[in-house]
């Protein structure tokens, strides 16, 4: 199985599971062993991460939000941010154990963005897929509405498709020798009271 079809498929039963009580605030549970299933049970956490943020989004858009509740949304997300780009690293360090006995080749490259990149950009696909595939079905929307999202969800499919073969590509290369990957850390500034002059108090 390529790295991808298991990630796709457990983006999927992240986004299933979700949707069966459809609240931000359920109890999560993550059915993957963090020492057995290190990868299943990383990518099972990261998509859940990105799912709930997808319905934060939505709610903070609601021009009747009460301006304390937005507030305290606006949190919600910066946190959820905060453990997305978490996640982020998480992945790539277990590509980089997985690969860690490669030698690169003289002539190697690096990519544009690591492996975990990648996958952050397909989790999130597979939510726009998801809802994108409600609306195409949607019974109380008109035949136009319909036909429309139908259009849009088969340019992400179409995506999914080539950024599955992207990141299966890479991954192949950099077993091979043939690119090299770097983790850099984000080192976000605004929610460390030492960089943020914000939080240190400063005018």
């Amino acid at each position: 199985m390529m790295f991808t079809e298991k990630a796709n498929r457990i983006f999927k039963e992240v986004i299933d599971t979700y949707h069966i009580i459809n609240t931000v605030d359920q109890p999560f549970k993550n059915p993957y062993d963090a020492k057995k299933e290190v990868i299943e049970h990383l990518l099972y956490r990261k998509c859940w991460i990105d799912t709930v943020q997808w319905h934060y989004e939505d709610i903070i858009r609601d021009p009747q939000i009460d301006p304390v509740a937005a507030l305290n949304l606006k949190r919600l997300i910066d946190a959820s941010n905060q453990d997305r780009t978490d996640m982020v690293e998480y992945i790539d360090s277990y590509f980089l154990e997985q690969y860690e006995n490669v030698s690169p080749k003289e002539n190697a490259t690096i990519n544009t963005e690591s492996p975990a990149w990648g996958v952050d950009r397909l989790s999130i696909l597979a939510l726009k897929v998801y809802h994108m595939h409600e609306e195409a079905t949607r019974t109380d929307a008109s035949a136009a509405h319909r036909e429309a999202c139908q259009k849009k969800l088969d340019i992400l499919l179409e995506q999914r498709v080539d950024l599955s073969t992207a990141i299966d590509t890479l991954l192949n290369d950099i077993s091979k020798g043939d690119k090299y990957m770097k983790v850099y850390k984000q080192m976000k500034m605004y929610n460390d009271e030492e960089l943020n002059p914000v939080l240190r108090g400063e005018k």
